[in-house]
């Protein structure tokens, strides 16, 4: 398989499987991981350092490779081993700090190698290349640099942005049914603003306080759902599916249209990371994974299903703007993606009704629910690797 291998991190983000949990590498959608156990006896002790990078490096054999990198410097450094005709990645270490000795697993094919140190806050340093010859085809991936986000970040943030404007005007509309006493409008039209933001998945990180207005969950407050402090698109499929009068949620639905217009006016300025981008391919149908298939942020309504659908929605479109870059670095892997997400929009389309009712999670046969589990399941391993190809790295 080819792909990026990686020693333990300290901290790994939430998507990733901690690697030392593994006992062989992981071999997902093409992209391993290494699984980098303890000190092995044939490991090669590599220093890192701005003057020293590199040092103890010699041809390696070909084949799977240990080296123990120990930072003989006085900054924590990024750690990379390179080809250093593309810069393109065959192993790392994120944050090795002074003094420190961490293990690095690679395999080694035919080719030219180098060992790249970036400390904190200084200039990379490149070590000697060494050739290795008589071993097989590794593929290394090619570093996404912070502008190779740009232009996909100026597309998602296009998408958000004409996503609230229209949320904005559903909010209103709703609002508007409420006042007007007409509960089966505010209904229908509470599921067309709900799925739109759910749409946009990409962007909670960066809606700020927004997002719990908007659409928070009771778990946790003191009240449950009659807390003052539920608000949104919840607390009003609660009341709308629990005999609450149209005069009661109005005020609810001002509040909500008051938070989405807020929100538009605010998303421009705020702080979107572009290495958000990649995470969320994999994080969006995690959470739908963990709440909409389980029915666990169902108010009433039962339409997890739909919600489920447009987080779909939601990911498909990150999946678009990544593509180029993703394709550049996993040629098949899109396509096993495409073929999962197919599969999975097979399935919840079966559970939407002709009169546009959505068959409630837990209505679902048995063996429906389990296959709609399993596609999804599938999906999220096939995503896994995007977060690791697309990682900014500094080995450029």
């Amino acid at each position: 398989g080819a792909g990026v291998e990686r020693a333990p991190a300290r901290r790994a983000p939430r998507w990733v499987v901690p690697v030392a949990a593994l006992a062989v590498p992981a071999v997902v959608a093409g992209v391993v991981i290494a699984a980098s156990g303890g000190k092995k006896a044939a490991a090669a002790t590599v220093s890192v350092s701005p003057s020293d990078c590199g040092k103890g490096f010699t041809a390696p054999r070909p084949g799977r490779q240990t080296f123990e990198m120990h930072n003989t410097g006085s900054q924590t450094s990024e750690v990379y081993l390179i080809d250093p005709a593309s810069n393109a990645v065959y192993g790392e270490i994120e944050g090795l700090a002074p003094g420190t000795t961490r293990t690095l697993t690679a395999t080694i094919g035919s080719g030219d190698y180098a060992w790249r140190c970036v400390p904190t806050g200084g200039k990379a340093v490149t070590s000697a290349a060494v050739h290795v010859s008589g071993g097989g085809t590794t593929k290394a991936v090619l570093p996404v640099a912070e502008s190779d986000l740009a232009a996909p970040l100026a597309q998602y943030k296009a998408y958000v942005d004409a996503g609230l404007a229209a949320l904005q005007g559903q909010t209103a509309k709703l609002a508007a049914d409420l006042r007007a006493g007409d509960l089966a409008a505010a209904k229908a039209d509470w599921l067309t603003a709900h799925t739109q933001y759910a749409s946009l998945g990409a962007a909670y990180g960066t809606f700020e306080d927004f997002d719990a207005k908007i659409d928070g969950r009771a778990d946790g407050l003191p009240d449950g759902v009659h807390d003052q402090d539920f608000t949104g698109f919840l607390r009003i499929e609660y009341g709308l599916y629990h005999g609450e009068s149209a005069a009661a949620l109005a005020p609810l639905a001002d509040r909500l249209a008051a938070d989405v217009t807020g929100l538009r006016k605010a998303f421009p300025t705020q702080d979107f990371d572009p290495s958000d981008l990649p995470l969320r391919t994999h994080e969006i149908l995690e959470n739908t994974l963990q709440f909409e298939l389980t029915g666990d942020t169902d108010e009433g309504s039962g339409t997890n299903l739909a919600t489920a659908q447009a987080n779909l929605t939601g990911t498909q479109e990150l999946l678009t703007v990544l593509r180029p870059l993703v394709e550049k670095r996993s040629p098949t892997l899109p396509g096993t993606v495409d073929a999962d997400i197919a599969r999975v929009a097979a399935l919840l389309r079966q559970a939407h009704r002709p009169d546009g009712s959505w068959i409630p999670v837990e209505q679902l046969d048995r063996r429906t629910r389990t296959t709609l589990n399993g596609a999804v399941g599938q999906l999220l391993e096939d995503l896994a690797p995007i977060p690791d190809l697309l990682e900014i790295r500094k080995s450029a």
